[in-house]
């Protein structure tokens, strides 16, 4: 382990994970004119488009976990770039779907190849993106990712 993490706690090594990977990943789409939140956006698009799918602004800030008031704030920046396409739902007009212009597609495509050499380099030390710790640790992450963290979740358990 390096930079102090020799005994450090679980979160904190999630926290400084999370934390190297975001810079990472703010840094490699910088050229395309991409933030971090705003790759999270186009590549969840891109995604989901490739099942058929034209997600809400909810539906998409579900995918990729952030708030929702931040995916549309995020949706307007794109759309003012002309990566993004927003459209009001016609069966509910408080709704607005998302999809990617022509342009988006091309930068989404280039910046999912930056970010999946990073996450080669990332993963390397495990094996690279096929290796078996790998997978052994994508399956601890969704366990992780599906723990219940909301405060009322518990309380809810609790009086039961």
């Amino acid at each position: 382990m390096s930079n102090g993490s020799e005994g450090a706690t679980p979160g904190f090594l999630v926290w400084r994970l999370s934390m190297k990977w975001r810079t990472a990943v703010d840094r490699a789409v910088a050229p395309l004119g991409l933030t971090h939140a705003q790759y999270s956006v186009v590549a969840s698009l891109h995604g989901m488009a490739r099942t058929g799918e034209r997600p809400s602004q909810r539906q998409l800030a579900d995918r990729t976990g952030l708030e929702p008031l931040y995916v549309s704030k995020l949706a307007r920046s794109l759309e003012s770039a002309g990566l993004v396409r927003r459209e009001r739902d016609p069966r509910d007009p408080r709704a607005v779907r998302l999809s990617l212009t022509e342009q988006g597609r091309a930068t989404t495509l280039q910046a999912v190849e930056v970010v999946h050499a990073l996450l080669e380099r990332l993963l390397a030390p495990l094996g690279g993106l096929d290796g078996e710790r790998t997978r052994e640790f994508a399956r601890d992450l969704a366990t992780l990712l599906d723990a219940p963290l909301d405060p009322s979740h518990e309380n809810r358990q609790e009086q039961s």
